[in-house]
């Protein structure tokens, strides 16, 4: 009888240490980033005809997401968004701003780094007043680095808000409301032309799951909480501002952050379960970047009639 079990538990061995070598590697191990096109459909239809020959300056603002860190200019979601790069994807080919807007010029102000305390100054200094016959396209992330920054390695402040509860971080994040408030001030007196600004909210690397521990970092109790209190507010003067349109950063890249490869997980994307993000966390990737433009062209796909204006 003892031999049978010796005999059973040497079978089991190889299974247990297979099986738990499984585990540790969904677990643990580095998410795949995944090939091809990333993000939703982008209809060409809409793309087929100009949209307006009135003179258009699409101007990006604010963060490294804008700026487009970690990637060539050509394959930054701003750059895509002006041009199909020599790459592309077969779905996206001839969908991009440039086939559709023949006067279409375009500026791109934004700075790796910067948090939404730079912004209002660097709009000022940046963005002269624009002629009555150009319109503006603006697109616009903010407010991602006030709060990941300053990864938990100096006491939370504001601007970088990392480790700090929610009571502490309630009167920067009222300050955010009204920085953000003021930019859409700023940009709207820019566009003597009229303008539409489309406002990326913000994404959450840890899949809803709130754990920056998980990718090597600090842990921080209220991170869901601040991160929330922020997004509340974009959506807000989302809904508020007439000039303004939401850009769902947020919901895109739910179960393409760092547990993106668990199958348990309450965002997982069985049809692309991989990894947007760059290796520093707070960037996109080369895909990231492309599910990036695919949704700013979305919302800019459902304001057509407001970038034609009078004809």
């Amino acid at each position: 009888m003892k031999r049978w079990r010796l005999i059973l538990l040497l079978a089991l061995l190889p299974a247990a240490w297979f099986g738990g070598r499984a585990i540790v590697e969904l677990w643990f191990s580095v998410p795949s980033f995944g090939s091809g096109p990333a993000g939703p459909t982008v209809d060409v239809e809409p793309f087929k005809q100009p949209w307006t020959d009135r003179k258009v300056l699409l101007l990006g603002v604010g963060d490294s997401v804008t700026a487009g860190f970690g990637i060539d200019e050509d394959h930054s979601y701003f750059g895509r968004l002006i041009a199909n790069p020599f790459d592309e994807y077969d779905d996206m080919r001839g969908i991009c701003l440039s086939a559709v807007l023949p006067n279409l010029q375009s500026r791109n102000i934004s700075v790796s780094g910067s948090t939404s305390l730079h912004h209002v100054d660097h709009l000022r200094n940046k963005l002269e007043v624009q002629p009555d016959d150009i319109f503006g396209l603006v697109v616009m992330t903010s407010g991602g680095n006030d709060i990941i920054h300053d990864y938990g390695r100096s006491p939370p402040r504001e601007g970088a808000m990392y480790g700090a509860t929610l009571e502490e971080a309630e009167p920067w994040i009222a300050n955010f409301e009204k920085r953000l408030s003021l930019l859409i001030d700023l940009i709207e007196e820019r566009f003597t032309g009229g303008c539409l600004i489309f406002l990326a909210d913000i994404y959450d690397p840890s899949d809803g799951v709130g754990d920056p521990q998980s990718a090597r970092m600090e842990p921080w109790p209220d991170c869901l909480k601040v991160h929330s209190a922020y997004n509340e507010i974009i959506h807000r003067l989302a809904a508020e501002r007439e000039s303004v349109r939401l850009v769902p950063m947020h919901a895109t890249f739910l179960g393409h952050g760092i547990h993106c490869g668990k199958p348990w997980s309450e965002h997982y994307d069985d049809a692309d379960p991989h990894f947007w993000y760059n290796t520093n966390i707070e960037d996109p990737n080369h895909r990231g970047y492309d599910a990036l433009r695919r949704i700013f062209l979305l919302e800019m796909v459902k304001a057509i009639d407001d970038i034609k204006g009078k004809q």
